[in-house]
């Protein structure tokens, strides 16, 4: 196994310099100058040359390359140009907001996508599994930023029952002082019952319509993938030795099915961790996918590069966690 994983990491390595290399290329191909944008349209070229000399963006393509590939490898990610703050400062606030909102939305879509699978492939069509054909095909094909703004007009502009964004209360934030920046755990750290319930309040909407498609995506491979283990021998000759039709879906059925399922999880759950641009966006949830999107529009390189390059090497290690996984999924799947 530790064989198997030192070769998996060493065949990250390239991929990795790949997305780096593509990252920077297609960045540079957008118009526009970070230094013009930063200066404004009023700066004398006198001042704007200053600022690309002092950023380094007067250097060759090539050199300006190698200059960021020997900075990644010093865990140096540079500094935004708009705001001058440290990427990895940024990196270290807004991750765990989006993993806390990713890790939400895989819950749900996980609770409701899985059994609704199950349901769906054991009552083949019937009126449960067209109903849960129907709900995962608008699950999917549902645009994220319309579902957003309805639930926000019904539960929190109508009915009033959640916040509409933000991730925390103003009053709630105030003498708020985060331990783990993963607020709902500094929350149960700190034995706080109103904080906890202040910060889920605010979780809860952005993680049904995060977790919506994930959900549906769930539902469907569940469903095919449980029928088509329904249909081996040993599922006909565990009914036919009297076992209970409840205990041969559980234990022979849904187990044997899980390995797509749980592949599923791990992609979706690797591309919810590159931040979640219009779920963030929407709910104002200060997270790696709007920071990346604002980073776009200023044309702020070094949050761009940084932001990217972390969110690929989470995704890949992600994967690289779902391969391992298999072997305790499926015990008849060995690594040497």
């Amino acid at each position: 196994m530790a064989h198997y994983i030192i070769k998996r990491l060493l065949n990250l390595l390239p991929v990795i310099l790949g997305i780096t290399l593509l990252v920077f290329l297609f960045l540079h191909l957008i118009p526009g100058d970070p230094a013009t944008v930063l200066l404004g349209e009023r700066a004398t070229p006198e001042q704007v040359e200053a600022l690309r000399e002092q950023l380094g963006l007067n250097q060759p393509l090539p050199l300006q390359y190698l200059t960021f590939i020997n900075n990644l490898f010093h865990l140096d990610f540079g500094t935004s140009i708009i705001s001058g703050i440290p990427i990895i400062d940024e990196i270290k606030t807004r991750f765990p907001a989006t993993f806390e909102l990713s890790l939400a939305a895989m819950i749900v879509a996980v609770i409701l996508g899985i059994p609704a699978g199950v349901f769906a492939a054991v009552y083949k069509n019937r009126p449960v599994d067209n109903l849960t054909m129907i709900g995962s095909l608008l699950g999917v094909s549902m645009p994220v930023y319309w579902f957003g703004l309805l639930l926000i007009y019904l539960f929190a502009i109508t009915l009033n029952w959640f916040p509409p964004s933000g991730r925390i209360s103003i009053d709630a934030g105030l003498n708020f002082q985060p331990i783990t920046g993963f607020y709902i755990l500094d929350a149960i750290l700190k034995l706080d019952f109103n904080l906890f319930q202040d910060i889920l309040s605010h979780l809860i909407l952005p993680a049904l319509t995060l977790g919506t498609i994930p959900l549906a995506i769930l539902a469907r491979i569940t469903r095919s993938s449980l029928l088509e283990v329904l249909s081996q021998d040993y599922i006909r000759t565990a009914r036919a030795k009297g076992i209970p039709e409840h205990w041969v879906i559980l234990r022979h059925g849904s187990k044997n099915a899980l390995l797509p399922v749980v592949t599923i999880i791990g992609l979706q759950f690797g591309t919810l961790l590159g931040g979640a641009i219009l779920t963030e966006t929407i709910f104002s949830w200060p997270g790696i996918g709007s920071w990346i999107y604002e980073g776009i529009l200023a044309r702020d390189y070094p949050v761009v590069q940084g932001g990217v390059v972390v969110v690929s090497v989470i995704f890949v290690l992600v994967n690289l966690v779902v391969d391992i996984s298999y072997a305790l999924v499926d015990p008849r799947i060995k690594y040497k």
